[in-house]
């Protein structure tokens, strides 16, 4: 079959940004998106930027097509901003992190769509237990040929991004002993998880044939790999991250995910070779970042080479200061460091457990906070 992409004349930028809906006095979840989007639609100055997702727990503010880091920012905080005021009026607030502490799967309601039930009919059991939340983003890509060369080099830095967006320690009143229990979730749906590591486009286009054929998907947004082609709108999505906790946080991630892919695609189109590993190391990788957030060792390379994610990470935001002014997010960059100074939040959300002898309503506090004081 043939896969058109839609090829981006720039390094464009998007935001997927996906919260809970909590409410103020239990802090469980609540399944409420109906109402909050009934008051927010005539509010917001653009309502198509405010998604449904599987289940009415949830919300996802979207921005539209950006050219900067700082652009996008701004475009989520126009959403937010009526957003929040309509959690005001139906005490609500909204809650950003791969998982929740401590609500029941069993309580949660599925958002109207064909599409959805028939994830949850097939899925069964690990479908229903999705009660988590990530961060996606796209960035244009201005040649179809060189979108998974860029992608497979990509997935030398997913535990850089999975270890700074880790946001899921506790599950089921339990803390899991991972800094992303979402992580290791969300790759128990049959399409999800990393990808292949296609060399060329008609590899790609032979896998979805193969995949629509069989049934296992019926369009190709059922491929929910944590980096996949958008073909559609011509970007690289990448959707390695836990959801996370306020803009500042936000801002910094993103900043550092568009640096790498323009970074990796200005080098392709130069001629240079992108550096790659195997399988067996990527995942690896994904699993040592999972359980050991900013503290894991990582693999660096296709010769073993091992480090600590942070210190790689030092030299790496050092290395991508150029692109990052090229593309006007040089403070937005530099914001990773500290952010990483104070703790990622699977950290700060552990601190807070301890220092409550294990209160997880002050864990949801918490990260309520930081949302609020971020906007």
């Amino acid at each position: 079959m043939r896969i058109d992409f839609h090829a981006s004349s720039d390094y464009t930028l998007g935001v997927e940004w996906e919260l809970a809906l909590v409410d103020r006095r239990s802090r469980d979840l609540r399944n409420d998106a109906s109402h909050l989007f009934a008051r927010t639609r005539t509010r917001l100055p653009h309502p198509e930027r405010l998604h449904q997702e599987l289940l009415r727990n949830t919300v996802e503010l979207v921005t539209g097509v950006c050219d900067t880091v700082g652009e996008a920012m701004t475009d989520l905080r126009a959403t937010l901003a009526p957003v929040l005021d309509a959690c005001d009026d139906l005490d609500l607030d909204l809650f950003g992190a791969g998982t929740h502490p401590f609500a029941s799967w069993i309580g949660q309601q599925l958002s109207a769509g064909h599409r959805y039930e028939e994830l949850i009919d097939r899925t069964q059991w690990w479908g229903r237990q999705m009660l988590i939340w990530g961060v996606h983003v796209h960035v244009g890509m201005p040649h179809r040929d060189r979108v998974l060369p860029v992608l497979s080099s990509l997935l030398n830095y997913y535990p850089h991004l999975q270890a700074l967006s880790a946001s899921s320690p506790i599950w089921a009143g339990l803390d899991t002993g991972y800094a992303s229990n979402r992580a290791l979730m969300f790759q128990q749906l049959p399409t999800a998880g990393l990808p292949f590591q296609f060399e060329t486009w008609a590899e790609f286009e032979s896998f979805a044939h193969d995949q629509l054929t069989t049934g296992v998907i019926d369009v190709l947004s059922e491929i929910r790999w944590d980096l996949r082609p958008a073909p559609h709108i011509g970007t690289l999505e990448n959707r390695v991250c836990d959801g996370v906790s306020s803009l500042d946080d936000l801002a910094a991630i993103t900043a550092l995910m568009h640096c790498l892919v323009v970074d990796l695609d200005t080098r392709l189109a130069a001629g240079e070779t992108l550096p790659t590993m195997p399988p067996w190391h990527v995942q690896e990788n994904k699993w040592r970042s999972a359980r050991y957030g900013l503290d894991a060792i990582v693999i660096l390379d296709a010769a073993s080479t091992e480090r600590l994610v942070t210190d790689d990470l030092t030299d790496l935001l050092t290395r991508l200061e150029p692109t990052a002014e090229r593309l006007g997010c040089a403070a937005e960059l530099a914001s990773v460091s500290r952010l990483v100074a104070r703790g990622a939040s699977y950290q700060r959300q552990r601190e807070v457990a301890t220092a409550t002898d294990g209160d997880l309503v002050a864990v949801v506090d918490s990260v309520v906070r930081e949302l609020r004081a971020s906007v």
